[in-house]
């Protein structure tokens, strides 16, 4: 079952690869490692076997490799970042007050001892038995390889590694406040993506990641009495004697054998995560649609009954999201209690598992598990384009939520609007476009691929409709899974979707900071006796957009108006055919007002209101309503 899988997976990448177009390509990586881990040192010895193939049309006579623990050391980049930064992440800083009664804060990194810091200490590097040049810059390794890797070729570069496994300061770590022993994220050295762009070496200086797509084996010896979960399938469950997927596996481990060694596999995934602690409670869950759930937890009667109450809604949520946007493919997911807050990773996510049954649900599960179609099966540049993947989720995860608790609001992602608006409004905004670790302020980084990112998909729904964007949605995931999409590929499929021109809103809306504002300028009756009212539009943001106007009268009746904005070459179908809709004349872009004639006494309207639906991100609200006094 397992070779056949493997196999299907393989293919499923070479077809998928190519049919974007001929010109496509990806690297590819299959990883090696065997692991020790001693738990009262919390250190760890590991030798890595790594074969990469080069599918780029480039000679590389270079190689670079994440060694994410080097952050978590005094005076590392991501040290220095949480002592400048204004608004520092408020998990890896301290406050206290000095004196004078100000505020001090300190980064809790600066404060580690030896014995509590993050490393990755790489020797005995070869490239196909010879040896290479090594040099550690950071969290980065450069490696000058000793042959070059022609195109189409593949090498096999090996290294031992030495590592100890940080205080938990940032999702990875070691004791984390919830009392989970080990949180095993970003752990190992991690060869860097190269694309079409070049290399992604990027330091490891505050959240996002960007991988290879390859095979995981992956073999961790650690002290028997711990139980271990993360990505990839368990092979040898009848090895070390513990019920991991299949019920009735029992086998008696001899007392003088101190160790265990998990041995896992996990088929095309781009990164390779686990956790462990002695006192996991593990739950296995079936599901009719092929994916089985594993839950590991503490042993915490405070947290107990929540955790079991959240297995069917997870449940229902992948259903959900198997439904939105496409099938979720691997045979297993695992919610695993441990790093110090909510992160998604390869067929798991690490979360905080203390708190209320609707954190641990809506607040948590029902987001990071949307990460597994953003990020871990189309795996775009999280560093680079974090709106992509953190806007997509939550997108994603607004609908299931909503669904899911029969709140059936005809708007759920209000939230994301009055954060995007504030933020708009405050000055303080920076482009999309922005890399993941260069906002200026942290908030402005969550707002922005947050909420903003999630806006890009909902004013699809304004832009194209609602049935055109779940289309888009869905062809964009079935297109571009496993190939590392660029927001320019979000954009394309939406337009051979719709049919619409998209290409002023993919640059507006993430390459700049530019606005949404219209108004209502002026509403005037005729003077000549006639039944009509003349009703002026003004753009004031440097955003163009449609207009869907609502007209209500005052004998109850309604009727509405659109507005096509002339640069889409695009009419969107009524949103509401309960009320009726006049089409006129399109809006360019060039022009800052807009009149129009509604054919009846101004006398007889009760009210006029721009966007209705609240799905455009108008930033100054107050002047999109007209009401007759």
């Amino acid at each position: 079952m397992r070779n056949k899988f493997l196999l299907g997976f393989i293919l499923m990448g070479i077809s998928s690869v190519f049919g974007q177009s001929k010109n496509y390509w990806q690297q590819h990586v299959d990883y090696k490692m065997d692991v020790a881990m001693d738990v009262k040192t919390y250190q760890y010895k590991g030798k890595q076997e790594l074969i990469y193939t080069n599918n780029s049309p480039d000679t590389l006579k270079k190689v670079y490799y994440h060694l994410f623990n080097n952050a978590f050391q005094p005076g590392s980049e991501m040290d220095i970042r949480v002592q400048n930064i204004p608004d520092p992440d408020s998990r890896m800083a301290t406050k206290t007050k000095g004196a004078d009664g100000k505020e001090i804060r300190q980064s809790r990194i600066s404060s580690l001892q030896p014995n509590e810091i993050g490393y990755l200490k790489i020797s005995n590097f070869k490239q196909d038995g010879i040896s290479a040049k090594i040099k550690e810059v950071g969290t980065i390794l450069e490696v000058d390889l000793a042959q070059p890797l022609f195109p189409g070729k593949s090498t096999v570069l090996t290294l031992d590694f030495d590592g100890q496994v940080p205080k938990q300061i940032r999702r990875s770590g070691r004791n984390n406040k919830e009392g989970v022993e080990l949180s095993m994220t970003q752990w190992y050295p991690k060869i860097a993506e190269f694309d079409f762009e070049g290399w992604h070496a990027d330091p490891y200086i505050a959240r996002e990641f960007h991988g290879v797509w390859g095979n995981f084996d992956v073999k961790i010896t650690i002290d028997k009495t711990y139980i271990l979960g993360g990505t990839g399938y368990l092979e040898n469950k009848n090895e070390i004697g513990y019920n991991y997927q299949d019920a009735g596996v029992t086998v008696t481990i001899p007392k003088k054998q101190k160790t265990l060694t998990w041995h896992f596999v996990a088929p095309n995934v781009i990164d390779f995560t686990w956790a462990a602690d002695k006192n996991y409670i593990h739950d296995v869950v079936p599901t009719d649609f092929g994916t089985t759930f594993h839950f590991l937890y503490k042993n915490n009667p405070k947290i107990i009954e929540n955790w079991k109450k959240a297995q069917p809604k997870a449940v229902e949520l992948m259903a959900f999201y198997n439904k939105i946007i496409g099938k979720y493919p691997y045979e297993q997911y695992s919610i695993i209690q441990g790093g110090d807050g909510g992160m998604e990773y390869a067929m798991c996510t690490l979360i905080l598992g203390e708190g209320t049954l609707d954190g641990l649900v809506n607040g948590l599960i029902a987001h990071e598990m949307a990460h597994s179609w953003f990020q871990h099966l189309l795996a775009s540049n999280e560093s680079k384009h974090p709106w992509m993947d953190e806007g997509g989720a939550t997108f994603l995860e607004d609908m299931a939520v909503n669904e899911i608790s029969g709140k059936n609001l005809e708007n759920p992602f209000v939230d994301s609007y009055k954060n995007y608006i504030s933020m708009a409004n405050s000055g303080k905004e920076q482009p999309l476009s922005t890399h993941g670790d260069h906002f200026d302020y942290n908030q402005v980084y969550s707002i922005c691929s947050y909420s903003k990112g999630e806006l890009f998909w909902t004013q699809l729904i304004y832009l194209i409709g609602k049935e055109n964007t779940l289309r888009t949605l869905k062809r964009y995931f079935a297109e571009f899974k496993y190939k590392h999409p660029t927001p320019n590929d979000i954009k394309r499929t939406a337009e051979r979707v719709s049919g619409a021109n998209l290409d002023w809103y993919l640059t507006n809306w993430t390459e700049t900071t530019n606005t949404i504002d219209y108004g209502i300028k002026t509403v005037e009756g005729a003077t000549d006796g006639v039944s009509r009212t003349g009703v002026t539009l003004e753009r004031i943001g440097r955003i163009p957009m449609p207009m869907d106007v609502l007209v209500e009268y005052t004998d109850g009746t309604k009727e509405s108006f659109y507005i096509p904005l002339r640069m889409m070459s695009f009419e969107k179908e009524n949103p509401t055919p309960s009320i009726t809709r006049t089409t006129l004349a399109d809006w360019a872009w060039a022009y800052p007002t807009y009149f129009f004639e509604i054919p009846k006494a101004k006398s007889s309207i009760k009210k006029i209101t721009l966007d209705p639906s609240g799905l455009m991100a108008d930033v100054k609200r107050d002047n999109n309503v007209f009401e007759q006094k």
